[in-house]
């Protein structure tokens, strides 16, 4: 996923000399995951820019540059560096359009790896998206797989609107095919990436390799889970979610942020509104539990794995 991320910015950069790259070490070292290796080279030091440790200036700067017609990228080094820029994100960025009236457009992408299963402490390891989620004016969209990498980093930088891109780090050393040439889906279209009939899972990021792997464990004990990857956090595509639902009768949402008043609390609100009538078990969550991220000895205790989830879907079925 990192070289699929690395090879959609290369493709972005090419296609338009008005994108450019800001963040901390993102130059010549090629940022913490090497996630941006080769680009200073291939577009020169005033495109591929290493800033000072100041991600408040990283992202003020990038409200500036938008306002006079680039499209900046943003590279936060690790997910819990995103707060000292948090009031210029839900202040300044997420409102300058409506400011304006719709005369003003903010087309900055903030990069944002983030997640556990990497053995970090706290700040290294978070999950923060329901913070931005929450923030009218943000968009906000998690990739998968290689191929959404390279795909949705270029749909990004092409949006006028400001997209928080969450890459989930544990999986920058996954590996996948992916088709330059293939048509995207939309940015913010949900998808099911796995059929069946007994229960739906849902969950984005990292946590759909864990939802995958107890899909097949719970085929070999004869039941069939539908699996929906997210992509889109803000805005959510409900269609495909709804039907599933719809089908199924039973939902599962999980996610390595804690649960409360996150994006699995969203999801379980919305499916019970608009299909209570289908379903024949409380929407369930399988979340990160409600307190400080731990040590990292202990951090596969915190972040929900296949069993977990299968624990989850038992409970579902019994009603």
């Amino acid at each position: 996923m990192a070289k699929a991320i690395n090879a959609g910015l290369h493709a972005a950069m090419s296609a338009d000399d008005k994108v450019l790259l800001m963040g901390e070490d993102i130059g010549t070292l090629g940022g913490v995951f090497r996630v941006t290796e080769g680009l200073k080279n291939a577009f020169g030091e005033n495109r591929v820019l290493d800033t000072p440790l100041a991600e408040s200036g990283i992202v003020g700067t990038a409200i500036g540059l938008a306002m006079r017609g680039y499209r900046p990228v943003c590279e936060i080094q690790f997910d819990g560096f995103i707060f000292p820029g948090f009031d210029q994100i839900t202040t300044q960025l997420a409102k300058m359009t409506a400011r304006h009236e719709g005369l003003l457009q903010m087309p900055v992408v903030i990069r944002v790896p983030y997640g556990g299963h990497i053995g970090a402490i706290e700040h290294h390891s978070e999950s923060p998206e329901a913070y931005f989620a929450h923030t009218p004016g943000l968009r906000l969209v998690s990739p998968a797989t290689a191929q959404d990498g390279f795909t949705m980093i270029q749909q990004a930088i092409a949006s006028n609107d400001p997209v928080l891109f969450f890459e989930p780090k544990s999986r920058y050393w996954q590996k996948g095919e992916v088709d330059r040439e293939a048509t995207a889906a939309p940015l913010h279209a949900s998808r099911v990436i796995r059929t069946g009939s007994d229960a739906t899972v849902i969950g984005h990021g990292a946590m759909i390799a864990t939802l995958l792997q107890a899909a097949e464990i719970a085929a070999e004990e004869g039941t069939s889970l539908e699996v929906i990857d997210l992509r889109s956090l803000s805005p959510i595509d409900y269609g495909p979610i709804v039907e599933s639902a719809q089908k199924t009768g039973r939902v599962v949402v999980a996610h390595e942020a804690p649960g409360n008043a996150s994006i699995g609390s969203e999801l379980a609100a919305t499916i019970t509104e608009r299909a209570f009538y289908s379903l024949q078990a409380p929407v369930l969550r399988v979340t990160g539990y409600d307190v400080p991220y731990p040590p990292a000895k202990i951090e596969a205790v915190f972040l929900p794995d296949a069993d977990r989830v299968l624990d989850a879907v038992d409970r579902v079925l019994a009603y």
